[in-house]
């Protein structure tokens, strides 16, 4: 991880990335600049060509930022490959304290922003998980809504919102800025709600 928090491929790769971001027919949105520190959701995930959005504009914007995925994703030489581009497996078949784990990295770091896809799967869901909230909290770092507008082709940045603990009306801001935003797949959008257990408990993962 840099200090500065750039992207330390340098200015070569950076131009080339925006070229082919450009060549697909996208258009990246900036918006304000990145807290050094912070959760990233990358939102909606309905396609595997969505890493691949995420990573060019990564590159193209020179911001440097790790992002979380199933950790059967990192086979051989392929997982070496996402490691070195920032990836962090996630194992889902076991408690790895992966809140608590996430927590310590942002406590280490000067500079480090996770980003996380909350639907868990490129299928539709009735839920989000909300482990990109409690690591959130844990670490005491602002929330930045990632997006990649299929519909508009644009890639980018939303507002940042700095989370009150009250995850209900956290959610009914962050479910307001993704309602006109797009994926691959609309049909396999998963809500943008909070999964409920016997009674009224919430799930934190």
């Amino acid at each position: 991880m840099t200090k500065t928090g750039r992207n330390p491929t340098g200015a070569w790769p950076q131009r080339g990335a925006e070229r082919l971001i450009s060549w697909a027919g996208w258009r990246l949105d900036a918006g304000q600049p990145l807290p050094s520190q912070c959760v990233i959701i990358g939102a909606p995930h309905t396609s595997g060509s969505d890493l691949l959005v995420a990573l060019l504009a990564r590159a193209a914007l020179g911001i440097d930022f790790c992002w979380a995925a199933k950790g059967t994703y990192f086979w051989g030489p392929v997982g070496w490959v996402f490691r070195a581009w920032g990836g962090i497996p996630v194992n889902r078949r076991e408690r790895t304290n992966f809140v608590a784990r996430m927590a310590v990295l942002f406590r280490e770091n000067e500079v480090f922003r996770l980003v996380i896809a909350p639907e868990g799967t490129r299928r539709r869901a009735a839920y989000w998980r909300t482990g990109f909230y409690y690591i959130a909290q844990a670490a005491q770092v602002p929330i930045v809504l990632g997006y990649a507008d299929y519909s508009r082709k644009v890639v980018g940045f939303g507002p940042t919102l700095v989370h009150t603990g009250d995850i209900e009306a956290d959610f009914a801001f962050i479910r307001s800025f993704y309602a006109t935003v797009m994926g691959r797949y609309p049909d396999r959008h998963s809500e943008i709600a909070i999964r409920r257990r016997t009674g009224r408990s919430l799930e934190s993962g």
